[in-house]
């Protein structure tokens, strides 16, 4: 009986990678360590046709654009808790370049906490375009809102809310200006346990990974490395990353972003790095106290300023805008994320959640004003009270509702 054989191999490897697999007359002495035993026949080289395949990694860096125009779409959008991202893809004729090209699609709501079973059809609309760190070449992720299919917005979409707020004359002419520092905790996935942590133990104290580096204080940097470089392929404007306090504890930061796109671009920084660790096996949390005790939370601090602030004078304008925070303390206190009176606590560089205060370089206040605002009249301010996982189209527009339109 002839056996048509099939050998996986990389475009690396060379008939010495073969040494000890085929024994003498070409014929099989044991199964090729690539290969599971039952693909893996004994052969006859010699008298039967080759066949090579790619290894898996090479399928999926395949060249699209060698063999056909099509592209791959991955709409990304946000289920029905908030934070559980979704995303599934689609093929299209060709590339594309404004969201505005791009077909709407529906999906199953009932299955994402965001429609009734006996009527479960939800739409996606394309909203915004990034390319593809994954698939590269032409393929594209797509930031998506969702609908009914009467084209009303869905409870959940927190989009549509910010983009009418940031399509107000008043807040157009003011050009809000914002950068988000994202804080994650990389966990062990078996047992939910931060990366680098003895499992059920407990690391040294805080002090020396704020920024450390070195095997004993810096864990999970190739992910977070990889995370960076995606980013700035796709198109998200990533100004940089940085070990954070509590160990396993990152932070990248976003901006400066003007308007919605802030929330675009976080929330797909956000789905990058999720398949990121989804690759490494790797579970990233954006829990605000993922351990309680003497140890730091996870924030996403907001940095903001409008045209107003960042022109002459623009610290008297600052320091009104902070007054008008300050008034609606408790509103923006309830939309900055749940969980967050776990890390407001007054230690661990907050300010404590009931408790609204600003200063300049303060970091235990609720607004912290840095130096050199304060010395050239002018700048931006940094709001720490939202919690890592907060939405950033809600804090993003309730920052520019709050301060330009004056809402209280």
């Amino acid at each position: 009986m002839r056996h048509v054989g099939l050998a996986f191999r990389s475009s690396r490897s060379s008939e010495a990678d073969y040494g000890g697999w085929l024994g003498q007359n070409g014929h099989s002495t044991k199964t090729h360590p690539r290969i599971p035993d039952p693909v893996c026949p004994k052969i006859l080289l010699h008298e039967i046709p080759f066949i090579t395949m790619s290894l898996l990694t090479d399928l999926i860096n395949l060249d699209l654009s060698e063999s056909t125009e099509k592209i791959i779409a991955e709409y990304v959008w946000i289920g029905g808790s908030g934070m559980d991202l979704r995303s599934k893809a689609r093929t299209l004729p060709g590339p594309v370049s404004d969201p505005s090209q791009l077909p709407k699609w529906n999906y199953d709501g009932s299955s994402t906490g965001q429609a009734p079973g006996e009527d479960s059809e939800v739409i996606l609309y394309p909203q915004a375009i990034f390319r593809d760190p994954f698939r590269r070449g032409n393929n594209i992720l797509v930031i998506c809102d969702v609908y009914t299919p009467a084209g009303e917005p869905i409870p959940t979409n927190n989009r549509h809310k910010a983009a009418e707020i940031f399509s107000h004359a008043d807040v157009v002419a003011e050009v809000p200006w914002y950068g988000i520092e994202q804080e994650y905790t990389l966990l062990k996935k078996e047992v939910k346990w931060p990366l680098g942590w003895p499992v059920g133990g407990f690391p040294g104290p805080q002090g020396p990974y704020y920024c450390g580096i070195g095997a004993d204080k810096a864990f999970g940097r190739d992910i977070v490395d990889a995370h960076y470089k995606a980013c700035l392929y796709a198109g998200v404007n990533i100004s940089g990353i940085n070990g954070e306090v509590m160990p396993g504890q990152w932070e990248f930061q976003v901006g400066p972003s003007v308007g919605i796109s802030a929330g675009d671009e976080v929330w797909i920084a956000r789905y990058i790095l999720e398949r990121i660790t989804e690759i490494a096996g790797v579970v990233v949390s954006f829990d605000p106290k993922p351990i309680e005790g003497d140890w730091n939370g996870a924030g996403a601090h907001t940095n903001y300023s409008t045209k107003s602030m960042r022109e002459e004078g623009g610290y008297e304008v600052i320091k009104k805008a902070i007054e008008k925070l300050g008034l609606r303390h408790k509103e923006h206190i309830a939309a900055y994320g749940e969980g967050n009176e776990r890390r407001l606590t007054g230690k661990h560089e907050t300010a404590d959640i009931n408790t609204f205060k600003w200063g300049v370089a303060n970091r235990g206040a609720s607004i912290r004003v840095g130096r050199d605002t304060e010395k050239d009249g002018k700048g931006y301010f940094e709001d720490r009270r939202p919690a890592s996982n907060m939405d950033p189209y809600v804090v993003t527009s309730m920052i520019a509702e709050t301060t330009i339109l004056g809402k209280q």
